[in-house]
């Protein structure tokens, strides 16, 4: 099953990352926010499996 990282920024969907394990999704999507909020001006992310469920997600303003 496949995972994947979405990034938010305030105008919608900035970027999209696709990741064989949950895990490694919702661990890459923790540790590389703070990076990307300063970045990217992300503000949410998300992890979502194949069928589209939310199995974690993130934001702050």
């Amino acid at each position: 099953m496949a995972f994947t990282v979405i990034w938010y920024g305030r105008q919608g969907i900035v970027d999209k990352e696709t990741f064989d394990a949950e895990k490694t999704a919702k661990d890459h999507a923790i540790s590389m926010f703070q990076t990307r909020k300063g970045d990217d001006g992300i503000v949410a992310v998300e992890v979502r499996n194949d069928n589209g469920a939310v199995v974690f997600s993130h934001a702050e303003n």
